[in-house]
């Protein structure tokens, strides 16, 4: 059995390892980005191993200003090979509150699967101690005809912080306002320290600190409410 890296340099290299392999064995790959903490560490990893990697972000028009202006900084600055997928839905006011799974899977789910069609990978900025849901991923793990990469699944949150600190990582300024946490506006809200970072999430639903079905999708299969609606898409590179 392998042993589980202790400290933070042990972690750095076991994750890069994790990425490099993926990379050797599926030239296919992307990165999946929402910029927020994790997954800018593991933007960060890839392009240390891939300078030009390929990167897709999923947003929504329910994301935070700082959200969209920190995406253009970053790409900007590391020159990114970045496609940004949207659904082109205007948004239901209080959708997020009367049907949260519904909402979800229209401007967050079904963009993602546009996003790894064709891919034979995608690496993504999972941890196991981030809530209750994210316990049970391993590192390399199908989903939906793809394979999913999670080379710091075993990072904690003071891991992420540390090595955005040693390594000069960009930080989304929404950041400074308390969360621990970054999706949509509405359903974003700031926790205690005692909590769960993805406590915060979809407070006051049924999915309050759960997920919003990226990484649930494959459980689910393809068809059904996960079948993307071609007409819906807005691509940029």
């Amino acid at each position: 059995m392998t042993a589980i890296p202790n400290t933070l340099l042990e972690k750095i290299e076991d994750s890069k390892r994790i990425i490099a392999d993926a990379i050797s064995k599926y030239p296919n790959i992307s990165v999946a980005c929402s910029f927020g903490k994790d997954s800018m560490v593991v933007l960060a990893l890839a392009r240390e191993v891939k300078p030009d990697i390929p990167v897709f972000a999923v947003l929504t028009p329910m994301k935070p200003p700082e959200t969209f202006n920190f995406k253009d900084s970053v790409e900007r600055d590391w020159k990114l090979n970045l496609k940004v997928y949207m659904a082109q839905d205007e948004p239901i006011e209080g959708l997020w509150t009367t049907d949260p799974d519904q909402c979800c899977n229209i401007f967050k789910v079904e963009p993602t699967l546009k996003a790894i069609k064709g891919l034979d990978a995608w690496i993504t900025g999972l941890r196991r101690t981030e809530g209750r849901t994210r316990t049970d991923y391993e590192a390399v793990e199908p989903c939906n005809g793809t394979m999913k990469i999670n080379p710091i699944l075993d990072w904690t949150e003071t891991d992420i912080w540390r090595y955005t600190a040693i390594f000069n990582v960009p930080v989304n300024p929404a950041y400074r306002e308390g969360y621990r946490s970054l999706g949509c506006s509405p359903c974003t809200m700031v926790v205690s320290d005692e909590e769960t970072e993805r406590a915060g999430r979809w407070q006051g639903t049924s999915k309050c600190g759960g997920e919003c079905g990226i990484h649930t999708m494959h459980k689910k299969g393809n068809g059904g409410k996960n079948a993307p609606r071609s007409e819906t898409w807005a691509t940029t590179s």
